[in-house]
């Protein structure tokens, strides 16, 4: 595809393949939206799921519940059966919002007495996800005919609900992360802290390449909207289109996850040279640990413009480093900012000293609102640090340096310990990503008789490219600790991921432990 001319720069507005709304029509339509669901039965402070890809109305939904003090649920439209029923029924949620060719999906797990909207889907959305946009069922109201029937909002609603997000599900049943109202002088501090750890002012133009049922592009989403931001949507991440729109669309600031440098340094050098990506001031990646070679590629080609953040859907960010600050310190996601802070303790709840790993505790920041699970409120208690008051874990292991900066090793969950061995498969994955034709890689353990359990890797490799097993583990053995070599190599055609990059590893893991409950 060759590089066209970018227009030029004029209102920020919200757009997605090919649909655009400039910021009025988008604020006539979320009140619309509002004024429907209050005809509908909903009141302040009920919640409504959107089961939609990424396009403008995901937005208007969303900023609609708002203006009546209702709250939208974002959920991931990859669902089905027992996960979407989980979500439905576990949010409470008296409307669906549905894409045409999910409402069968939708209306088989349906909650009794919940109301749905269909929206058609938008055929330049369908197109990018690779699939012909289906007629309306004409079994429920449609969006935009739905809305066109109501006034706008004549009286909003000055108290902000809680909101949910429910986690990925990528290690159990989702969790819906409920955080309490936001006060008006917060959310002035929250927008300011993002326009400024994000490095872009406001009327400014950003990307969001990541699907909006995840938390981080959510948020990302509504305080770009806060911030009056120029907004471009991706329906699905599309590396060579992602270069496209940045160039097109003079885009300054684009967040992301690592897999999508991974896909973005997979093209030939000549494609990722053909645009003009000057306009670019931040690129913002967090989610996953990056592998340090590929960050530094990164850095490489864009320059000094990566910045990365850690933290949770439960704390926000509370880490931030930039390029530099990374190159003095490698493999690190920063240390505190602001009034956020971190604590790495040992097995008996003590600060542990520099470069001892250990659970990673997070403080976050004051603007942050606090956050329970819903009807989980013992698992929120079990987060908290003994002898620290506000600090939780969001599960992950790392280590503090010298200078502070805050280093990931894995998720607890995908600690392997091996004949009484920890070790982190992050970092074989990383490993694994720097061999010539490997796509991606996901490593595990699996059960052992001897040593209780020992390292798997699946691995995707580049098409038209042959390895073998003994070639992969070969390339560890080299780079790594013996111990760190995968027992068992497997080839998959492709790794069970979705489009924020979030890797479901139990569905890999689940069929090796099948039998054994998790010991041997």
């Amino acid at each position: 595809m060759e590089a066209v001319a970018p227009p030029a720069v004029g209102a920020p507005a919200i757009r997605c393949a090919g649909a655009e709304r400039d910021y009025p029509a988008f604020l006539e339509r979320a009140a619309r939206i509002a004024t429907g669901l209050r005809a509908t039965g909903v009141e302040p402070g009920d919640r409504i799921a959107v089961v939609l890809r990424n396009e403008p109305a995901h937005l208007e939904i969303t900023a609609g519940a708002a203006l009546l003090g209702a709250c939208a649920v974002p959920v991931n439209w990859h669902f089905r059966q027992d996960e979407l029923r989980h979500v439905l029924t576990d949010s409470g949620s008296k409307v669906v919002f549905a894409h045409s060719d999910l409402l069968a999906g939708v209306t088989a797990v349906l909650p009794e007495g919940v109301r749905v909207v269909e929206a058609a889907v938008p055929a330049g959305v369908a197109a990018a996800c690779g699939f012909a946009a289906p007629p309306p069922t004409g079994a429920h109201p449609l969006l935009d005919s739905w809305l066109a029937g109501h006034p706008p909002l004549d009286a909003i609603v000055a108290e902000r609900p809680p909101t949910v997000i429910y986690s990925s599900g990528t290690t159990g049943r989702p969790k819906g992360v409920l955080r309490e109202p936001v006060a008006p002088e917060r959310l002035e501090e929250a927008v300011r802290l993002f326009l400024e750890y994000f490095a872009v002012a406001p009327g400014g133009r950003t990307l969001i390449p990541a699907p909006l049922y995840h938390a981080s592009p959510s948020q990302h989403a509504v305080l770009a909207l806060a911030a009056g931001l120029d907004i471009t949507l991706m329906p699905r991440f599309d590396a060579k289109e992602f270069l496209r729109l940045i160039e097109h669309h003079r885009i300054e600031q684009v967040q992301v996850v690592p897999t999508m440098f991974v896909r973005l340094l997979r093209l030939p050098k000549d494609v990722r040279e053909r645009y003009d990506l000057s306009s670019l001031t931040s690129v913002v990646h967090a989610a996953a640990p990056c592998p340090p070679h590929i960050k530094h590629a990164m850095i490489d080609w864009l320059g000094p413009v990566l910045r990365e953040y850690y933290g949770g859907s439960e704390t926000g960010a509370v880490t931030w480093c930039d390029s530099a600050e990374w190159l003095a310190h490698p493999g690190t996601v920063g240390r505190p900012r602001g009034t956020g802070a971190v604590a790495v303790l040992g097995p008996d709840g003590q600060p542990l000293p520099a470069g001892a790993a250990g659970d990673i505790y997070l403080k976050p920041a004051d603007a942050w609102p606090q956050f329970t699970y819903l009807g989980d409120p013992d698992k929120r208690a079990a987060m908290e640090a003994p002898g620290l008051p506000g600090y939780v874990t969001i599960g992950d292991i790392g280590h503090l340096d010298e200078d502070g900066y805050l280093y990931l090793s894995d998720r607890r969950n995908d600690l392997v310990i091996s004949g009484g061995v920890n070790i982190y498969p992050a970092e074989i994955e990383g490993c694994l990503l720097s061999l010539d034709g490997v796509r991606d890689a996901a490593v595990f353990g699996i059960p052992d008789e001897e040593f209780g359990e020992v390292l798997a890797a699946h691995v995707e490799i580049e098409h038209g490219v042959t390895l073998g097993g003994g070639e992969v583990r070969a390339h560890v053995a080299e780079r790594l600790a013996g111990y760190k070599v995968p027992r068992a190599v497997v080839f998959e055609e492709r790794l069970p991921r979705d489009e924020s990059g979030k890797l479901f590893k139990r569905q890999l893991r689940d069929p090796y432990w099948a039998g054994h409950d998790g010991a041997i």
